[in-house]
């Protein structure tokens, strides 16, 4: 049986919110993405709709590109996965995705983490809630408390995770474009040798 890779982005945008829940966590980088590519185009998490308000969230697919996040501080993990609980993943996702405009950010969930209560409301998630419940399926990925409990750091620091990027999120997509760069160049460079050398054998 093959393996996968599944991407986990956790990224601190400075924002008030962000802010604030650091000071109550002591730690940074309190917002998780999940997604499929190393690139980060298809990358999904719970947060705000719109950028300039933190008040109007739900299920969002990230765009790295965003003012928000390009200049955010991050970390990029991955971990090795079955294609069974890949596809499971995708699954989990794709249902909550259909049914986007019913969901809402947990707002109220956050407190309930703060206060060591559970709090579990229909179609409403925080960001590692919502990671959490879509990893539910996978036995190698389990934690020992409900997912209303469950915080970025958890799973940031659980066995497994490799750390692949530690810095800004626009230098990481910097450093891939020239990535990709590099694997074209000498593609071109061989066509470019070919080609001269058929004028050659014409002149000759």
């Amino acid at each position: 049986m093959g393996e996968k890779m599944i991407y986990f982005l956790f990224t601190d945008t400075g924002s008030y919110l962000s802010k604030a829940i650091n000071y109550y966590t002591k730690r940074t980088m309190n917002h998780v993405s999940i997604g499929f590519d190393p690139e980060l185009k298809e990358l999904y998490s719970f947060g705000r709709k719109q950028p300039r308000n933190p008040f109007i969230g739900g299920f969002i697919e990230e765009d790295v590109q965003s003012e928000l996040l390009k200049k955010a501080s991050c970390e990029l993990y991955r971990f090795a996965v079955s294609d069974e609980d890949y596809q499971s993943i995708i699954g989990n996702i794709k249902e909550i995705e259909a049914r986007k405009r019913y969901y809402k950010y947990n707002f109220i969930g956050l407190f309930g983490v703060m206060l060591d209560i559970e709090i579990n409301r229909k179609s409403a998630f925080f960001c590692s809630q919502f990671v959490a419940t879509v990893l539910r399926d996978l036995d190698k990925f389990q934690f020992d408390k409900p997912a209303c409990f469950i915080t970025p750091s958890d799973i940031r620091k659980y066995p497994g995770m490799e750390l692949i990027y530690e810095g800004v999120l626009e230098d990481y997509q910097k450093l891939n474009d020239h990535t990709e760069e590099e694997q074209i160049l000498p593609k071109q460079s061989f066509i470019f040798l070919l080609s001269n050398r058929f004028k050659r054998l014409v002149i000759k």
